[in-house]
């Protein structure tokens, strides 16, 4: 799911960290200018009043198996009246009750049981609740329809949104995160996936309607047409979807092991159908490199198909994804998200890493795969956005915010860089070994998924305990700046490795470490298991080294890192390195030099009036953290004292 900014009536506000490519340009000129910051995005609904009890809802009591959604919908109407009949077991004894979750914005027409009409109740926090006449026993199954109508609440996130495209009228729905009451009841908790839906949507007979799965029908019924759509295979609430407009509607085909072919359906509008007819058939490529990578797509006796709306960027509901148009990295991204996100579901927002991540990361890999050129733009695209911040986890640590959850710079480039360091760490067999067996996981596969049960799956195809990995990038904040001092005397290289972090959470991230050494007219890269901060490597270079690379292939995620030859500083003004510069909380002083560290420091202003005296009282430190949170913004001198001499520098508080 992505997006870019989108101003709308309730004036609701979408923050994309870059910008979002529109379907007007083509697939290999978008990738020449995007990057991984490009796409992923805070995906918000930033009215929190409208965010009533998002952890509250029907109580997890009950096993749904099934339902019949019907739905009259009108798109140049702002309304939807509907019936949806729900087939469920009980999963606790004593059941006379049975709850939805669903808006009090919307009305009640009738609850009908077994022929019965029963009452309901709307409780708070968007939950009806109805009473039934008997007890149902455990594991028994039964059936309820609900009758509705009514106005869906304007969140302006896109639960419910009525627009027009060129002149014409368009509905179309986004559940994701909390949505998905707002137009239906329904279970919108992640916890029971719904086995098999029937969706009917009425319109008039000027329309198409779009929606999950295969299209079995299209009856007229007086002024109407009724359009019968069915999936299968087992589907979370917020993922089943519904657009109406005057679609125009084509399909491209995807060769599928054994001969057979996957259709992908294109409802698009008319005004865009040329252009989309040049730009969709891209898929085929993308799904046949995921299908190499992953396992085959995971709803391949029904459909994939694109359905064009008015929101800005895209929403992967289940065998169709919602798109504003057909970028290369827009319609590629979406369809990941078919194997992570819909064929296995995040368990928790907590967990939103397991969707967003992985497309995101999926995404980079077609760039990586089609278009190698861009592979490092890409990559240090998604560098650059997640460091411009120096804390903040992958796990999502609010899921009341949804802001949070759908953090562009956390949920989908973090998430998406872990993988990419996983990778690295691990080598390409094992890590998309591992994704293989957690998508063919019979307990996870059309299922939900936790971040444990992924992890399982590395530890067990590597042999290898992920723990301090994980708890270094998933669990916990920020990420490494790397501090090289090297010398060179003959063939014999020393190569000392300082590193600091961007957030005390973390004390020291191990990983194995990419330096090229670079010659006059030859170089060589080792990698080096980095497991402490000050850790001394000797070794042979049999070239005179000129430079040094860090991580020239961005495998790692890092920042700010600084590289210094021995012969590089003969004086005391060069052994001293203050950062980040400018500063905004904390300012580090590091000093190059294991000999000469750093006894005290005093900071002072432009005028020279001292602000900050800190004294070590001969407690000599290599790195020396300050706290200049409670300075005003502006320029400042700050004096390091060595055993030496002193090292004066300017710093910027921020």
């Amino acid at each position: 799911m992505k997006l870019r900014y989108v101003n709308m009536k309730t004036n609701v506000l979408f923050f994309i960290s870059a910008f979002i490519l529109f379907y007007n340009a083509g697939a290999q000129s978008v990738l020449k200018s995007s990057g991984a910051s490009d796409i992923p995005a805070m995906e918000q609904k930033a009215q929190a009043a409208k965010q009533r009890s998002v952890l509250s809802g029907a109580p997890d009591n009950y096993d749904l198996k099934y339902h019949r959604c019907e739905w009259e919908i009108d798109p140049a109407v702002y309304f939807i009246k509907g019936a949806i009949t729900s087939y469920f077991k009980p999963t606790v004894s004593g059941f006379n009750q049975i709850a939805f979750d669903f808006s009090d914005s919307l009305d009640v027409d009738s609850v009908k049981y077994h022929n019965s009409v029963l009452s309901s109740i709307q409780l708070g926090g968007d939950v009806i609740q109805i009473s039934l006449p008997s007890v149902i026993p455990i594991n028994t199954l039964d059936s309820i329809t609900v009758y509705y109508h009514g106005v869906p609440p304007s969140t302006g996130f896109g639960s419910f949104i009525q627009s027009t495209h060129n002149g014409v009228p368009v509905v179309w729905t986004l559940s994701e995160p909390f949505g998905a009451k707002e137009w239906w009841p329904c279970k919108q908790s992640l916890n029971d996936k719904i086995d098999s839906v029937d969706i009917f949507i009425t319109t008039p007979q000027i329309y198409r309607a779009a929606s999950n799965g295969l299209l079995l029908s299209e009856n007229i019924s007086g002024n109407s047409k009724i359009y019968h759509w069915k999936t299968r295979y087992p589907v979370a609430a917020y993922l089943i979807a519904a657009a109406v407009t005057n679609y125009s509607t084509y399909s491209d085909f995807v060769p599928l092991p054994g001969g057979d072919s996957l259709q992908v359906l294109n409802y698009v509008y008319p005004e865009g159908d040329s252009l989309a007819r040049t730009l969709t058939p891209a898929i085929i490529e993308i799904i046949k490199f995921y299908d190499s990578i992953a396992v085959t797509y995971p709803f391949a006796n029904e459909k994939y198909g694109h359905a064009q709306f008015g929101w800005g960027g895209g929403m992967e509901h289940q065998t169709m994804s919602f798109v504003v148009g057909f970028n290369y990295s827009l319609i590629a991204h979406e369809c990941a998200h078919q194997w992570f996100g819909d064929h296995i579901t995040c368990g928790s927002w907590q967990d939103i890493w397991l969707n967003e991540g992985f497309a995101t990361y999926f995404e980079g890999l077609t760039v990586e795969r089609y278009f190698p050129g861009n592979w490092l733009q890409w990559k240090t695209s998604a560098v650059n956005n997640i460091t411009s911040w120096p804390g903040g986890s992958v796990l999502c640590d609010d899921t009341t915010s949804v802001n949070r959850i759908f953090d562009g710079r956390l949920s989908y480039n973090k998430g998406g860089y872990l993988l990419h360091m996983l990778r690295w760490k691990l080598g390409d067999s094992i890590f998309f070994l591992s994704l293989k067996n957690y998508l063919n996981d019979p307990l996870l596969a059309g299922k939900y998924a936790r971040t444990p049960d992924l992890i399982a799956h590395f530890e067990a195809a590597s042999n290898q305990s992920l723990t301090s990995f994980f708890n270094q990038w998933y669990y916990n904040q920020g990420f490494p700046s790397y501090h090289l001092l090297w010398g060179q005397t003959g063939s014999d290289v020393t190569l000392t490795v300082n590193q600091t972090q961007s957030d005390p959470s973390v004390s020291f991230f191990e990983m194995p470490i990419p330096i090229r050494f670079i010659g006059q007219s030859k170089d060589t890269t080792i990698v080096f298991n980095h497991t402490s901060s000050g850790q001394v490597f000797n070794f042979a270079i049999p070239f005179p080294i000129i430079s040094l690379q860090f991580d020239p292939e961005l495998h790692l995620l890092s920042a700010g890192n600084t590289i210094t030859g021995i012969s590089e500083y003969p004086s005391i003004d060069d052994q001293v390195i203050v950062y980040p510069n400018p500063a905004k909380d904390n300012l580090n002083i590091l000093s190059l030099n294991n000999a000469n560290m750093v006894e005290s420091i005093v900071i002072t202003d432009v005028l020279g009036k001292v602000i900050l005296i800190s004294d070590n009282n001969n407690n000599i430190q290599k790195l020396v953290s300050i706290n200049i949170s409670h300075l005003v913004k502006g320029t400042y001198f700050i004096k390091t004292y060595l055993k030496s001499g002193v090292n004066c520098k300017s710093f910027v508080k921020d």
